[in-house]
């Protein structure tokens, strides 16, 4: 399914958006003649590499399917600019979404062009780390440094035998909703925005808002309230998710009431014609082209750069709406961070870049320079809306998301699935969706046809960890 094929995108957007500008593709553009319009000032936090080390053992090679350094006009980014005061180099092997799995795997089993780090995505954790493709990270990042203590919460939820295998490098919201200003004035409609400030944007006043709007489609012209990517962050303002990790074991929580409850709120939005389910690259395409749907909800990928507001739009962004069953305010993490290749023996360069990664990402006078960056590179989004991805990745909200997306191909992975969507994806979203003969899914018949699935691979992960411990 085109969604989770767009993940890693989605990723690197997110990520982007808190410390650097967007990715961009790579050209034939020289970083030698690339100026940055933003000056990154050097740090004193992250030590300079060993003068001893040669230039090979400074550089870093990063399997993606993006650059990490600058192309075109982008800035560059301040980890990269971290990196490079430190002595540092990255060298980028380039894989295509559809191969980079395959490729990793065949890197690290014939130990040619190994990569020493590739991008954290959910299929790494546990799956992938119990298949021997990541090495665990404590030799080069100690959680009780003044660099590191942060997240320390965060990474303990990723251990296996005591080891840690991801440093989170920062915890950003994973889809916005965007909507134009001037449609929701030209209807007489309460502004999601002013909402969102006055703590009072949640699921019952996003549907009253959808309800009005959609009220008025004519005969030429059907309107809907949303498209997009929106299911299971809309279920995970519950807290809830699908899969728990407790005690090292990991269990089904498919029975939970809140989860429930949620999907049913989704499937009526869908029975009553307020979504539309058919995919939309971007949001101009929907916001702009399109012209009859309020609100597209997707990562800032789809929001940014070309995917993004022109100039003369009036364009602006809220996160999820909130469960107004709960006071808690919660958001859907998309967390960056980068894996250490089982193979790897770059410790100090990996050790640096992860740590010049992290205090660009977290410390303030660097958030500054990052959202300059970012501001240049996205002329028509305002401050208001880069502030709300900034208050909604912060720790003001309780950072959510699922380790059912990294059990098992069956469980996780679309690109394993014949029909495109993994069991996981089905639980989360096809309450939006109908079967052959085109009855809606509910709750309850999605719940019953896989929950046997989600034991069973549960179960054999479990046994696989199990053993790893003997």
């Amino acid at each position: 399914m085109k969604t989770c094929k767009r993940l890693l995108a989605l990723a690197i957007a997110l990520s982007s958006v808190l410390t650097v500008t967007g990715c961009g593709k790579a050209d034939d553009s020289s970083s030698s003649s690339h100026v940055d319009q933003v000056e990154v000032q050097d740090t004193s936090l992250v030590d300079s590499m060993d003068e001893e080390l040669t230039e090979e053992d400074r550089t870093i090679r990063w399997m993606g399917t993006y650059d990490l350094n600058p192309t075109g006009n982008s800035e560059t980014s301040v980890e990269m600019s971290l990196f490079q005061e430190k002595g540092g180099k990255v060298e980028w092997i380039r894989v295509t979404d559809s191969a980079k799995f395959d490729k990793l795997a065949a890197a690290i089993t014939s130990q040619q062009n190994v990569p020493d780090i590739f991008k954290y995505e959910w299929m790494a954790f546990p799956c992938q780390v119990t298949k021997n493709m990541y090495q665990p990270i404590d030799s080069i990042v100690d959680f009780e440094s003044d660099i590191w203590s942060d997240v320390k919460q965060g990474a303990d939820k990723f251990v296996l035998n005591g080891e840690h295998y991801v440093a989170p490098i920062s915890y950003s919201v994973g889809v916005l909703m965007m909507y134009d200003k001037d449609v929701i004035d030209a209807e007489g409609l309460d502004d999601p925005y002013e909402l969102y400030l006055e703590d009072n944007w949640n699921w019952d006043t996003w549907r009253a808002i959808m309800d009005d709007y959609v009220a008025g489609s004519t005969a030429d012209v059907k309107r809907y309230g949303v498209a997009g990517w929106f299911a299971p962050q809309v279920i995970q303002q519950t807290g809830e998710t699908l899969v728990k990790y407790e005690d090292g074991v990991f269990k089904s929580n498919l029975l939970n009431p809140d989860i429930e409850r949620a999907e049913t709120f989704i499937y009526d939005l869908t029975k009553d014609g307020l979504v539309y389910s058919d995919w939309v690259d971007n949001a101009k395409t929907c916001l702009g082209s399109m012209d009859n749907i309020l609100f597209y909800v997707m990562g800032t990928w789809a929001m940014t750069g070309n995917n993004g507001p022109e100039e003369g739009d009036n364009w602006a962004v809220v996160p999820i709406p909130a469960d107004p069953n709960t006071n808690a305010k919660i958001t859907t993490s998309d967390m960056t961070a980068y894996m250490w290749v089982a193979g790897s023996e770059k410790d100090q360069a990996v050790k640096t870049w992860m740590e010049c990664a992290h205090i660009a990402a977290t410390k303030e006078e660097y958030k500054e320079a990052g959202k300059q960056k970012f501001l240049i590179d996205n002329p028509q989004w305002t401050e208001e809306m880069y502030d709300v991805i900034q208050d909604t990745s912060s720790s003001n909200y309780e950072h959510v998301f699922d380790y059912a997306y990294g059990i098992s191909a069956l469980l996780s992975d679309d690109n394993s699935s014949e029909d495109g969507s993994c069991v996981t994806r089905k639980l989360y979203e096809y309450v939006t969706k109908t079967d052959a003969d085109g009855t809606q899914y509910t709750w309850s018949e999605l719940r019953s046809s896989y929950s046997t699935v989600m034991d069973d691979e549960l179960n054999k992960i479990n046994a696989t960890i199990s053993a790893m411990t003997k």
